[in-house]
């Protein structure tokens, strides 16, 4: 078997089986009490066992999500994002405070990633995206991965992590399967991705990859997604291999993708929106979308035929973003802009609609090459 992965395409063919009157859709999504009250929240994750099962901790899991101040625009969340940690026990929120401390991070803010516990407990790898420049005046796209560890302790159901170690870039575009510059004309959905780092051991291998969300290096297109991966050679080294997926001439942004194992076969999960298809050809709902394939470095095959899981109700398409499947097929995302049909008028009606917290959890169905909303 080849230890390269085969780059599989998703297709504007694959997004064309996409019927808009037909397609599934999750269920419209209540106005949501926030979990934390003075800040918005958005992308988040669990600490995961190394099988991707959320870890026990402290009688309950322990999430990562970023945040940032309420802002009167909620687009502007981006330009500040922190990683802040809580804990949910039984349906209960609980807030940690910021993940690290300040100025800590070799960045202006931090993005997505994944943590993972060790297998006898004691500690947390922190994979995480580095974005910007810290102290820079203009707000910048560079994207970074890294990783950081701390020491887990827990005593009387108090949760302690030691001071994390120095942050350690992991992980770089190599300009020749992954795009260096992510500028890309720096509008909301044409910056480039080299970000959101997802931690996967595959069984066949017991090795340890990171599955991140790329740009084709040397594409002819402003459309130009991949989600890409890296092995793990040597303690915390990895080598960059090439796509598992490329999106060319079809969608910017396959946000977030991640691989969860089920009855022998792999799936690969990613988000994106409408507004990162390419103008001239099909686009497909804001939603969860992914492939199926035998093995890790595929080939992979749309999921549904078309490679959409589920995306917004048409009268809600905004409502919800960043999915994440975990292996019991639990879905996770967060409200964004809830409770419009139509994209906001303005900054005001943005902020009264944005949800800025977690979601209503939904359950996947997978049989073989289809998967649906349970």
């Amino acid at each position: 078997m080849s230890n390269v992965p085969f780059t599989s395409p998703w297709t504007a063919g694959d997004v064309q089986r996409i019927n808009p009157a037909t397609a599934p859709c999750a269920p419209i999504i209540p106005t949501q009490r926030r979990v934390i009250e003075t800040l918005d929240l958005w992308d988040y994750w669990p600490v995961q066992d190394v099988d991707g099962h959320p870890a026990a901790i402290a009688g309950g899991t322990l999430f990562i999500a970023l945040s940032a101040p309420i802002l009167p625009d909620p687009d502007a969340r981006h330009a500040v994002a922190r990683m802040q940690m809580l804990h949910r026990v039984e349906g209960e929120w609980r807030d940690l405070g910021p993940v690290l401390p300040d100025d800590f991070s070799p960045g202006s803010r931090e993005w997505s990633g994944s943590a993972i516990l060790s297998p006898d407990g004691g500690t947390i790898t922190l994979y995480y995206t580095v974005a910007g420049v810290r102290g820079e005046v203009e707000t910048s796209f560079a994207q970074r991965l890294f990783f950081t560890c701390a020491a887990l302790t827990v005593q009387d159901g108090a949760i302690a992590l030691s001071p994390w170690s120095e942050p350690i870039e992991f992980l770089e575009p190599d300009d020749l399967h992954y795009s260096r510059d992510m500028a890309g004309g720096g509008a909301v959905g044409t910056i480039k991705a080299f970000r959101d780092p997802a931690f996967f051991r595959d069984p066949a291998d017991n090795q340890d990859y990171i599955l991140f969300a790329g740009s084709i290096a040397r594409s002819r297109s402003a459309w130009n997604g991949a989600v890409g991966i890296a092995r793990q050679v040597a303690d915390q080294e990895w080598e960059v291999l090439p796509p598992l997926v490329e999106a060319d001439g079809l969608n910017n942004e396959l946000e977030r993708p991640h691989v969860i194992m089920r009855d022998g076969r792999y799936y690969l999960f990613w988000s994106t929106q409408t507004k990162v298809f390419a103008a001239d050809g099909p686009a497909g709902p804001t939603g969860l979308y992914g492939m199926v394939a035998d093995r890790l470095f595929g080939p992979w095959r749309p999921l549904n035929g078309s490679g959409l899981v589920f995306g917004n109700p048409p009268s809600a398409p905004f409502q919800a973003y960043s999915w994440l499947v975990l292996p019991d097929l639990c879905v996770q995302s967060f409200a964004d802009l809830v409770g419009l049909a139509e994209p906001p008028r303005d900054v005001a009606q943005a902020r009264a609609h944005f949800g800025g917290t977690p979601a209503p959890e939904l359950r996947l169905i997978i049989n073989g090459e289809k998967a649906w909303l349970a």
